[in-house]
Parts: C-alpha cells; sequence; structure tokens
C-alpha cells in the first residue's frame, strides 16, 4: 500500500515536481479548474453524489490478486487501494496539488506519510487480530467525518478562487490585471468564519445532510471537536479588523489586500508594507536610483500575489525585530510580482531573452531567469547601487537568523 502511493507521488513529481516557477499558483484557469473541482469534492461528501471508479476497472485490477507471492500481494494492495478511491480522492487530491508547487521530495514524501496512515491499521490488525473486537463499529460518525472534511474542502476551494483573483486572467491583449477585487481579505476570511460555524454546528447536530442519522447522540468526543473548531472561528474574527492571523499567513490574501490595510492599486509607486518597511511595488529602476542616492542597498524581492511561501516569509521572518531593523536601516526594497497579469503600457522586447513581453510579470520573471538564473518564489537578491549583485537568499527558510544574517551580508 504505501509503495502504490509512493508511486503515485513519484509520478507528481516528474511531472510537476521539479519546477520552481510557481507554475501552478499562478495559473488563473487552471485554478478556476481547482476551484471547481473541490466543489465537486466538497458536494460529494456532503453526500450530493458519490465519485466511484467503474466497476470494470476495480474488477480487472482485482483479478491480479489471485496470483501468488508479491505479485499478487501487490494487486491486492492496488484494489483496496482503488476501491477506497472515493473516500481518499477528496483527501489526496489536494495533498499532490500543495505538495507539487516547486518541490521534487515533497509530492513523495507526502504520499509517503499518507500510505503510511492508511496502511497501518492492517498491519496492526494483521499483527493484534483480537484487537478487532474493540474497534468502533460502523455508523453514522463515519458520514460526520465524511462530512467534516466536505466542509474543509469547500475552505481550501476559496484558496484557489483567490489566487485567480490576486493573479487575474489575460488572454491575448486583454487583461483583468492583478488583484481582481471580488475576494479581499475581509471577504475570504467571512466565508471562512461562516464555512467553520456551519462545521462546528454540524457536529453538535444542530445541522443535518441526507446521509446523517436521525438522532445524534452528543458525547465528549463530539463536544471537544465542536470546541476547536469553534476555537478557530474566535480566531479568525480579528483578522476582519487587521489582525495578522500568523497561523493562516500563507493561506489568506495578504492584509495590504484588505478594505482596511490598503491595496497597492495597481503598484507603480511606492508603499508602506505590514511591517512599516518602504517598499516599491514592480519599480526596480526607481528603487535602484533611490538606493544610490540614500546609500542604501537595494533588496530585490522576487515574489508574487499568489506565493504561499512568500507571505510565510513576510508574515513570519520579516516581522522578527532584528530583521525589520535592519531592512528598515540599510534597505530599500523593490517586490517585483512575477505573475502579475497587469499589461505593459506597450509590448517591450527583453534585452535578456529578447523575448516580447507583454505583461509585468512576464517582465519580471524573465529578469530574474535570464539576470540571476533563478525561476523561484521567493528570492531574494542584494544589490549595490550600481546593481552588482552581493548576496542571495533562496527560498523559504522559517530561521530568521539566517535571514538576518543574509541582509548582513554574510556569505
Amino acid at each position: 500500500i504505501i509503495l502504490i502511493f509512493i508511486l503515485f507521488g513519484v509520478l507528481v513529481s516528474a511531472l510537476f515536481g521539479a519546477s520552481s516557477n510557481n507554475s501552478l499558483a499562478t495559473n488563473s484557469f487552471l485554478n478556476l479548474f481547482l476551484f471547481g473541482l473541490f466543489l465537486a469534492f466538497a458536494f460529494s461528501f456532503f453526500g450530493a453524489f458519490e465519485i466511484v471508479l467503474p466497476h470494470s476497472i476495480v474488477t480487472k485490477i482485482s483479478s491480479g490478486g489471485s496470483k501468488g507471492g508479491l505479485v499478487g500481494v501487490f494487486f491486492m494492495a492496488f484494489t483496496l487501494v482503488l476501491v477506497s478511491f472515493s473516500c481518499t480522492v477528496g483527501i489526496i487530491s489536494p495533498l499532490l496539488i500543495e505538495a507539487s508547487e516547486g518541490s521534487i521530495l515533497r509530492p513523495i514524501v507526502g504520499m509517503a506519510g499518507f500510505g503510511l496512515a492508511w496502511a497501518l491499521p492492517f498491519s496492526i490488525f494483521a499483527f493484534f487480530p483480537s484487537l478487532l473486537k474493540s474497534i468502533p463499529k460502523s455508523g453514522g460518525w463515519m458520514n460526520t467525518i465524511k462530512v467534516c472534511f466536505g466542509f474543509v474542502e469547500l475552505a481550501f476551494a476559496l484558496k484557489f478562487l483567490s489566487n485567480v483573483d490576486l493573479t487575474g486572467i489575460s488572454i491575448g491583449s486583454f487583461s483583468t490585471g492583478s488583484r481582481i477585487g471580488f475576494l479581499n481579505r475581509e471577504i475570504f476570511l467571512a466565508l471562512w468564519i461562516t464555512i467553520f460555524l456551519l462545521m462546528g454546528l454540524y457536529i453538535l447536530g444542530k445541522l443535518k445532510f441526507k446521509l446523517d442519522d436521525e438522532d445524534v447522540k452528543m458525547n465528549s468526543t463530539r463536544i471537544g471537536f465542536a470546541t476547536i473548531i469553534f476555537a478557530f472561528v474566535i480566531y479568525m474574527i480579528p483578522g476582519m479588523v487587521g489582525a495578522p492571523l500568523k497561523l493562516l499567513s500563507g493561506i489568506l490574501p495578504p492584509i495590504n489586500y484588505s478594505e482596511n490595510g490598503g491595496v497597492f492599486g495597481g503598484g507603480k509607486k511606492s508603499s508602506v508594507d505590514i511591517h512599516a518597511v518602504f517598499t516599491m511595488h514592480d519599480a526596480y529602476d526607481v528603487a535602484l536610483k533611490q538606493a544610490k542616492e540614500e546609500g542604501k542597498y537595494l533588496l530585490i524581492d522576487f515574489t508574487g500575489h499568489a506565493c504561499v511561501n512568500c507571505r510565510l516569509m513576510e508574515q513570519n521572518v520579516w516581522l522578527n525585530e532584528e530583521v525589520s531593523a535592519l531592512l528598515k536601516e540599510k534597505y530599500i526594497i523593490a517586490s517585483l510580482y512575477v505573475d502579475d497579469r497587469t499589461l505593459l503600457e506597450k509590448p517591450e522586447t527583453s534585452p535578456y531573452s529578447k523575448k516580447v513581453l507583454t505583461t509585468v510579470g512576464e517582465k519580471w520573471a524573465d529578469f530574474e531567469n535570464y539576470v540571476f538564473h533563478a525561476s523561484a518564489q521567493p528570492y531574494y537578491v542584494i544589490v549595490d547601487g550600481d546593481g552588482k549583485a552581493l548576496n542571495v537568499f533562496e527560498g523559504y527558510d522559517a530561521d530568521f537568523k539566517k535571514f538576518r544574517d543574509f541582509l548582513n551580508l554574510t556569505p
């Protein structure tokens, strides 16, 4: 069982894992598709319909289980994985999508962990068959768990819709620009608060779905889970008035994309971010000139509107007092968004790749790829007033000391 799930992880890694250009996170049409897919998973868990594989496929695979040796064991395990498809697809799919965004090992490790969790009960009961008598009997509690996963799927569907809102849609000469405006931070939080509030009420038996038992008996387990869910709802409420909500920093829209936090508004000018650090949005030349005039270094921040790790760095590392002090004292920051769909005033021919560039994001992605030979986000480069690279910091790292040393130009 573990081997089969690992093979799935290897397949995803081969298809997507080596890509570090944030393509899954920024493709608007793929994100819309994933939004619809997660909605389908959610309503399937709610009991509206069931996602199943064709019976003929399962039957054909299960026939291999009659063979002896490891081959027979493999096909028995494969049959189990296929039979459980309707229960696991809604969990595995988000895992694979999240794990495949820019890493080779994450899909493999994620699927190995899922396979281990799936296989462990079979191993335990094989070694200790007497334990079978003590496991809970099947019943309505199983559907309760399934419906709760439906609420979680519904919540994460909004993350993909948020990616579309943040990065915008671009088709030929048409572009909505980045940050369309239909799902800012407050609206996103309001929807999440509603979803998890309904989930808590459902656990307490205040809501009913088609496959639920008529009588829901309250017990300590239900009350405990409901308490955790309601505590999470209470935790999110201050975010409606500007609280950073660090636990959700990689999921929520940026704090400056809100009604009370201010939006960059097209982003050609300078702005102040949540750390009170002076930054320039998509204005490299202006920032470089200012850095030279003020005798400071320029920190090039290659980032993305839909880049989860970028938000984690900004809210978990940049917020550190030592890091924030260094940024204010020594640096001018130019945040260059490689997924910005805003059209350039007129198409430009790249001086590096000689490609014709039409959007702001294409311009900065080309700059990162051909000048610094990188495609990851976040990607930080310190340059002097003449644009000469002095130090590089690649990717997300929660250890603020490493980023502090990077800002201090420690190799």
